[in-house]
């Protein structure tokens, strides 16, 4: 569904992505583990139209959309939940949703898709008309997964989403990101709780100084010697 060739990315002089490559296959869930400061965000952002790479392709259904803007980049299909959630925290919670469905491919079904949000996290719509900054960590992860959800993406890329959520918090977000994948959503995990996102993952990628320096499997990784001594303290 999605394929990165050979990515390279600069802030000014300085190079965050390094010849990236990768494949997101249709149905999987793929991880993009790693430090901080490994280029985790950043290739995030070149894909979502955010940042304009300096050399190579970024394919979505065989469309090359490296350095088209994010609302195009968007309605192609490609969602995001950001990193921070980044609600809008004095809008009620309705009204956050709202926003999800205002890309041409969701308008008319904005209706149907409110219902779906509010069936799929009841939380939701017993604080409908509640401001979005008086929610949870927990209950503002949920919504800025259904804000998502209402622009209908066949792909969805997750950053950082168990960032500064209690434990119980992060397995109940974990675990809606897999019931998304087993009712046929694409996507794409940036995370920095590495063993729980190599358990989820379909197939996993190892970023280090914005390089790809190992790939495989989910469960492949996680039984690694490098990346147990390197992200699992083992």
């Amino acid at each position: 569904m999605l394929s990165v060739e050979n990515l390279d990315l600069f802030y000014g002089d300085a190079q965050a992505l390094s010849g990236v490559s990768l494949d997101v296959p249709q149905g999987e869930i793929v991880a993009i583990v790693g430090a901080n400061g490994a280029g985790k965000t950043s290739l995030i952002r070149a894909i979502g139209g955010m940042l304009r790479p300096a050399r190579g392709a970024i394919r979505f259904r065989s469309r090359d959309i490296a350095g088209l803007p994010s609302s195009s980049v968007c309605d192609f299909g490609i969602g995001q939940v950001a990193e921070g959630r980044q609600i809008f925290p004095t809008l009620s919670v309705r009204e956050n949703l709202l926003t999800g469905s205002l890309l041409p491919r969701a308008r008319g079904r904005r209706a149907h898709n409110l219902e779906r949000m509010f069936a799929l996290f009841p939380i939701l719509a017993e604080r409908a008309t509640q401001a979005a900054g008086t929610l949870s960590g927990g209950e503002q992860q949920m919504l800025a997964i259904a804000r998502c959800l209402m622009g209908e993406p066949e792909l969805i890329m997750f950053d950082e989403p168990s960032l500064g959520l209690a434990p119980a918090i992060v397995a109940r977000v974990l675990e809606v990101i897999r019931e998304l994948n087993r009712d046929g959503m694409t996507c794409m995990l940036v995370e920095q709780n590495v063993a729980a996102s190599l358990r989820l993952a379909n197939h996993a990628y190892v970023l280090e100084n914005g390089a790809i320096t190992l790939s495989g499997s989910g469960a492949e990784l996680l039984a690694d010697d490098r990346v147990r001594r390197s992200y699992l303290g083992m």
